[in-house]
């Protein structure tokens, strides 16, 4: 059984950073970092997969978000720059012990956490 947990969430001015960190146990081999706000569909913004350096991303975050992994930690980490309003969300991170070729849909993932906050004011 894989158990995800999240943390580093919080409130941050538009155009302020934030670090999101998610410890895993388990084996994992696509993570991912998903958000969803109030009223709206959960949305892939980040997957990586095990031993990659390079994140995947939607055009929505790409240039802002930064996925990365630390393995030996077992985690994986989210930077957050250039924050925008529309950023506000719960952000989730997500596992899978396969690889898959949607690593930016929900239908993929095994595993979530319990998911951290965001919000950012203009």
């Amino acid at each position: 059984q894989v158990k995800l947990e999240e943390s580093g969430g919080g409130s941050v001015q538009a155009g302020g950073s934030l670090r999101l960190s998610c410890a895993i146990s388990g084996y994992t081999y696509t993570m991912g970092w998903f958000r969803q706000a109030p009223g709206q569909e959960r949305e892939g913004v980040a997957a990586i997969y095990r031993g990659d350096r390079r994140g995947l991303y939607p055009a929505s975050v790409e240039g802002r978000f930064t996925i990365s992994q630390d393995n030996a930690k077992n985690m994986i980490y989210l930077e957050m720059n250039s924050l925008k309003p529309e950023d506000t969300a719960m952000y989730y991170c997500a596992a899978s012990p396969d690889w898959t070729t949607l690593p930016l849909r929900t239908s993929p993932y095994n595993y979530w956490g319990q998911g951290t906050q965001v919000t950012v004011s203009s």
